[in-house]
């Protein structure tokens, strides 16, 4: 789910009449109309409840369990985070704004007064707590409101985002508080700004995953009770075993092994991407944490505040780009998803043209043989007399007859091939026969007349892997080509070649004009005559599309080698035969 979509989008009405009564409701009477949909947050009573209760325990945990030392400045400040998700999440609008601010005022003064701070200090924590979320919110809504923590540029925009919310406060608590830092001002603005920062990070990046993961489950994303069952196992098992191993490096060891770590986070991202790494971020964080301030870690032989900066910088700058890890694999994941609908999607276009196609062909066959053998018989005489003009109209009535037959032939042809319907018995199939085969069939076609068909065999005895009625069909479409467009040259010549491979190439070579570069690159595209739709050559720019995927179904391949100017050889390879 993207920062700028809310959970609130559609107004929920309550009563037969659609009446609320909520401080939502209330505020929107005192514009003198219903409550808007922005405002849904606050006519639900355990939200505003929840939330306030849910920052003011914040507040209280984080300063009392990860405050630094004497000081009074939590380490790890999660409290901020919660606000930012909340307020993005809960609506929209000036008035929803204004109020969800008042409201994380109240809970955060709440908070700070039962810990027992001043007023004017606690003043001064709720004002900077304050403008960092609504900094962090401004920044989440209007500069990148198409966030998405599921992508690698999204993760660097919210550890940006996180970062720079947090400074503007962190320079001023550095001024204006004692701080209990070390190092004076620069301590006190590092313990802020990291703490924050980090803090906000891992909630805001478990917040915004967890919303995506909610609304997919909404959109219809089915997954198995059984599987949903064994990934939560799977889990709450690398959480125990992160726990452990991050109690074992920051309480129990005084041994500098924080590294120790990054290969379970490495684990929980590939296993759970960015969701489970932000969790896993967040508990090794606390761990870590604590473990420094009592003294216990790789940093325990350091003064306390020296020790937490470097554990805090342990964790930003060597377990939190796991995150972005996290965001690549599921970036990966969405692309081969998209991948694999739009191979998905194309197959189904693809089914569904050769259903038209078959459906075409079917259609054209049954009225153009009635329409042929009436013009047969218009012609012979047997309807009667008939004058020199007509039966020249009637035989030409019969050839555009025989073209759209063999039209619909050929559509049919495609539709099977592109569908995996055509029957491919193979075996081993005599070359020099096809060859022979094929070049007597084209030396009847009436354009063939003058052209000196030549064959030409390597060695006796070749035999390929083929199915022998599609070979020839291939071979006869490829000679007739030769004799219709390549007939200036005077000769066509059949060629079998072996390969040191194993691989027969059979050819067809014309003396024509030969192809350009651009010609051959959409040489083999359905219905595409290059150009010479107009001229006098019959055909429909199907064919050696249809030859080349029956040579693909026959494992064997297909090609062109041409120089315009010099003719064209079109050429088949398949298996051969032992």
């Amino acid at each position: 789910m993207e920062v700028g979509q809310s959970w609130t989008d559609t107004p929920r009405q309550t009563g037969e009449k659609g009446e609320t009564s909520s401080l939502g409701a209330s505020v929107a009477r005192l514009y003198g109309r219903n409550p808007p949909a922005n405002m849904t947050f606050f006519r639900r009573p355990f939200a505003l409840v929840g939330t306030v209760g849910a920052l003011c325990l914040l507040v209280v945990i984080s300063v009392r369990f990860m405050a630094a030392g004497p000081g009074i400045i939590s380490t790890l400040w999660i409290t901020s985070g919660v606000a930012v998700v909340t307020w993005l999440k809960g609506g929209r609008g000036l008035a929803y704004s204004v109020a969800f601010a008042a409201l994380v005022f109240m809970a955060l003064m709440a908070g700070e007064l039962i810990l027992g701070n001043p007023p004017h200090r606690a003043i001064i924590f709720v004002g900077l707590n304050l403008f960092e979320i609504m900094l962090a919110v401004a920044l989440l809504r209007y500069v990148f409101p198409k966030l998405d923590v599921h992508t690698v540029k999204g993760q660097v925009k919210l550890i940006v985002t996180c970062m720079i919310a947090s400074f503007p406060s962190a320079l001023v608590c550095g001024a204006l508080v004692h701080h209990g830092a070390s190092d004076g001002y620069l301590g006190g603005v590092r313990m802020w700004w990291l703490g924050h920062g980090l803090g906000m990070l891992m909630v805001l990046a478990t917040g915004l995953s967890l919303s995506g993961v909610i609304s997919g489950a909404v959109g219809g994303i089915s997954v198995s009770r059984k599987h949903r069952i064994g990934r939560l196992v799977e889990a709450a098992a690398m959480l125990v075993v992160l726990v452990g191993a991050s109690l074992m490096v920051f309480n129990y060891s005084f041994m500098a092994v924080g590294f120790a770590i990054l290969p379970l986070l490495l684990l929980i991202a590939v296993r759970m991407r960015v969701l489970g790494t932000a969790v896993g971020l967040l508990v090794v964080s606390v761990i870590a944490i604590k473990g420094t301030m009592a003294g216990s870690g790789p940093y325990h032989n350091m003064e306390v505040g020296a020790a937490l900066a470097m554990a805090q910088m342990l964790i930003l700058f060597g377990y939190s780009p796991v995150l972005v890890v996290a965001a690549l694999l599921d970036e990966r994941d969405a692309l081969a998803e998209r991948a694999r609908s739009g191979r998905q999607k194309a197959e189904e276009t693809s089914a569904a043209k050769s259903r038209l196609l078959a459906n075409v062909a079917h259609e054209i066959k049954s009225p153009v043989g009635g329409i042929i053998g009436i013009a047969e018989m218009w012609a012979s005489g047997h309807l009667g007399e008939v004058t020199a003009a007509q039966k020249d109209m009637a035989q030409m009535m019969v050839r555009t007859g025989r073209q759209i037959e063999n039209l619909a032939h050929d559509l049919l042809d495609v539709s099977q091939a592109e569908s995996g319907a055509v029957r491919i018995e193979l075996r081993p199939t005599d070359v020099a026969g096809v060859l022979h085969d094929v070049s007597h069939t084209i030396s009847m076609m009436p354009e063939a007349a003058g052209l000196k068909l030549d064959i030409q065999v390597a060695e006796t005895g070749l035999k390929v892997v083929a199915d022998s009625q599609r070979l020839t069909q291939i071979m006869v479409n490829l000679g007739s080509n030769a004799v219709k467009y390549g007939r200036d040259g005077g000769f066509v010549r059949f060629s079998a070649t072996r390969r040191e491979d194993g691989i027969i190439r059979l050819a067809v070579e014309d003396g024509g004009q030969g192809l350009t570069p651009e010609k051959q690159v959409q040489l083999f595209e359905p219905f595409n005559r290059l150009g010479l739709e107009r001229s006098s050559i019959e055909g429909h720019g199907i064919g050696l599309a249809l030859s080349k995927r029956l040579a693909e179904l026959q494992k064997g391949q297909m090609g062109v080698a041409s120089v315009q100017g010099q003719g064209a050889s079109f050429w088949v390879e398949l298996p051969e035969a032992y």
